[in-house]
């Protein structure tokens, strides 16, 4: 059975280092500029370096974000940003502009071309165009479902990516402009204030206020993913350069000790162990987006009111002395003798 790569976020170097050991093969994160998250830490050019150091020791892939939709201004610097990413080493490089394509031919060449999910790529007919290109990988829109990507699947060589778990976006592939108009912050270049997920208020034709929001859930499509690799899908995909050190090796964890299961053994004898770990760690709702067939209503928040996560991360362990049996913890959270830990 092929081998598919599960590809993790990494907001910071610490959580690079976690998704590492705890299975990815490989991550992708932004520069502190060129890329979508500008909330997130983001890396300098000396992390990138020793992010790339420490990934490529355990035989880990990195994947660099220049995924904005770049005005004028955003062009300043790259050139000299993309030799100097060429010259440490990355992988490859997540793009959505044209122009951004261009110059990463042109002053990265040795570096992996991949064109990000804000692009829409959501068809055949584009796929081959951008082969033309000379492109590496497509990560698809979310909006697809499987059969269409198995139909994509077996009519091009590229490889292909695809988003298996987390946030989803109101607005095709990312593309919105609510926060522009919202909160004043820029969306496609990194600003994206998430303004789909806030609560509001609906008036009825009755004049009553009903609570309302307009953003789906989150995606999870753990239950999916035997079928996925049965595709031939190159790269599975995890949202959430947001998100914590726990959430990021936990979702992690998960999936790699799912995906290594069936592809030693076929099968998945339970998956219920898997879901029941899984919603120890989320705070949102999940469903399966688009991959199987049109969104129903049932997977959209109407209702402001989101779960909280039902376990609290009480910290990283720093050392194990196994002579005294002695723990070195870095607390995160409150706890107390008779408290049960994971």
């Amino acid at each position: 059975m092929k081998k598919v790569e599960l590809l993790i976020p990494a907001g910071d170097l610490e959580r690079l280092k976690y998704a590492v050991m705890y299975g990815a093969d490989a991550v992708y994160f932004g520069g502190i500029n060129f890329s979508l998250r500008a909330k997130a830490s983001n890396f300098s050019l000396e992390d990138i370096e020793e992010g790339v150091k420490f990934a490529h020791k355990h035989k880990v892939k990195v994947y660099v974000t220049l995924n904005i939709v770049p005005h004028n201004e955003d062009f300043e610097g790259l050139k000299e940003y993309l030799k100097a990413l060429s010259k440490i080493g990355i992988d490859g490089l997540i793009i959505t502009s044209f122009a951004y394509l261009d110059l990463v031919n042109k002053y990265a060449k040795n570096v992996e071309k991949h064109i990000s999910t804000q692009s829409s790529v959501i068809n055949s007919d584009a796929i081959k165009f951008y082969e033309n290109l000379g492109v590496d990988r497509i990560v698809l829109g979310r909006e697809l479902n499987l059969d269409e990507i198995k139909a994509i699947k077996e009519k091009t060589n590229l490889k292909l990516e695809v988003f298996i778990h987390g946030g989803m976006c109101a607005g095709l592939s990312g593309r919105c402009i609510l926060s522009n108009y919202m909160a004043d912050r820029d969306a496609n270049r990194g600003g994206c204030a998430h303004s789909c997920r806030w609560n509001y208020s609906l008036k009825l034709e009755s004049g009553k206020l009903h609570d309302f929001t307009m953003g789906s859930k989150d995606l999870s499509a753990l239950g999916l993913i035997p079928k996925m690799i049965d595709l031939g899908i190159d790269s599975l995909k995890i949202e959430g350069r947001m998100k914590s050190v726990y959430y990021i090796a936990s979702i992690t964890r998960i999936y790699r000790a799912l995906i290594d299961e069936y592809l030693e053994t076929g099968e998945i004898a339970d998956f219920k162990i898997y879901e029941e770990e899984l919603r120890s760690v989320e705070s949102r709702e999940t469903a399966t987006g688009f991959l199987e067939g049109d969104i129903e209503s049932n997977e959209q928040y109407f209702d402001p009111k989101l779960e909280n996560t039902p376990k609290n991360f009480l910290g990283k362990v720093l050392d194990f002395d196994s002579k005294t049996n002695i723990v070195t913890l870095e607390q995160r959270n409150n706890f107390k003798i008779g408290d049960e830990v994971e």
